[in-house]
């Protein structure tokens, strides 16, 4: 018989770290649609919101170094926070080059990129309190694959857009390319806490 603790401390924390991405995806949305004067201050608050997402993390790993029994395996819980971490990571990085390198105006198609993004994230925050009976979240990570799938068409589309004439000079190209590199790692990761949420599904089975 598996012991469970007694406190929902794990699953609460996962729960709060991946509403901040559900925050992070409306911000970079938010920031994708704005003129390129209001994008500083949207890029401020989405820094604000890693920093929140930073002391979460922390705050789950001093509950795995302070806790004798948890959920499921101490690591897999180890691995889904920082995992998580790392979307929020991205995401905090794209909205920062956006604004340090002043990128007047998005390729079509970024605005798609980050409706996928939000997607995932809120398929994420819905996901973590499933966590108490994960062997249940196989649509979960099902849809956040496909969805991984999506970006990376949308993504390769930019490419196309960006090296094929877009009609920016080499140098606006490069610098709108690794925003969107950014993003598009940023699905990657969320496929990342994806695969995570099944592994603990297959152990948990």
């Amino acid at each position: 018989m598996r012991l469970t603790p007694r406190d929902n401390r794990f699953f609460e924390l996962l729960t709060q770290a991946a509403a901040n991405l559900v925050t992070g995806a409306r911000l970079l949305s938010e920031l994708v649609a704005a003129p390129p004067g209001e994008r500083a201050a949207i890029s401020a608050r989405m820094r604000e919101i890693e920093h929140q997402g930073d002391d979460v993390t922390h705050e789950i790993m001093l509950a795995l170094n302070t806790s004798f029994i948890t959920p499921f395996d101490r690591q897999d819980i180890q691995f889904l926070a920082a995992r998580i971490d790392d979307v929020l990571d991205d995401m905090d990085e794209a909205a920062d080059l956006a604004v340090l390198y002043r990128i007047e105006d998005f390729p079509p198609g970024v605005e798609k990129l980050v409706e996928l993004l939000g997607r995932a994230a809120e398929l994420t925050a819905e996901a973590m309190p499933g966590l108490r009976k994960v062997t249940e979240l196989a649509p979960f990570w099902k849809e956040v694959n496909t969805i991984e799938d999506d970006a990376d068409g949308v993504y390769r589309r930019l490419l196309a857009h960006l090296f094929n004439g877009g009609g920016a000079d080499p140098l606006t190209v490069l610098k709108t390319k690794e925003v969107i590199d950014r993003l598009e790692s940023a699905a990657d990761s969320f496929e990342h806490v994806a695969d995570v949420v099944q592994t603990i599904a297959v152990k948990e089975s």
